[in-house]
């Protein structure tokens, strides 16, 4: 009997567990999301905006292409990979940063890049 409680209330306990771990859970502490950046990158000053979807865009502020591809998060990191070379996924540090803002990012190679938060701004690839 008292085995049947035990598996009893653990049952309601672990029922009970699920809807409070899953309101409870974190947001993630950043978005890239629909977000967009300046920088400059190997010597030319660029924009860069993140879609909805994940996919980013790359321009000087000039409107010339550089590159594009897919962002996600990973455990706290902003990691792109290009459609356009075959280095694969690059991953910088990240930080909440508000609109006109900036942080220094660093990349897994020690590379560090003032990057500065503009408002979104969608870009599209050029034809």
């Amino acid at each position: 009997m008292r085995l049947t409680i035990v598996i009893a209330a653990a049952l309601v306990l672990g029922a009970g567990a699920t809807p409070l771990a899953a309101k409870t859970a974190a947001k993630p502490a950043f978005q890239l999301n629909e977000t967009t950046w300046t920088f400059v990158d190997h010597g030319k000053k660029v924009r860069e905006s993140i879609d909805a979807d994940g996919n980013y865009i790359e321009n000087t502020i000039g409107g010339k292409h550089v590159d594009h591809g897919t962002a996600v998060m990973k455990d706290k990191k902003a990691c792109f990979t290009s459609a356009m070379t075959k280095d694969g996924e690059e991953c910088w540090t990240t930080s909440p940063v508000k609109i006109g803002h900036s942080m220094v990012t660093t990349n897994g190679k020690g590379r560090k890049l003032k990057v500065t938060r503009v408002a979104y701004m969608k870009l599209s690839m050029p034809k």
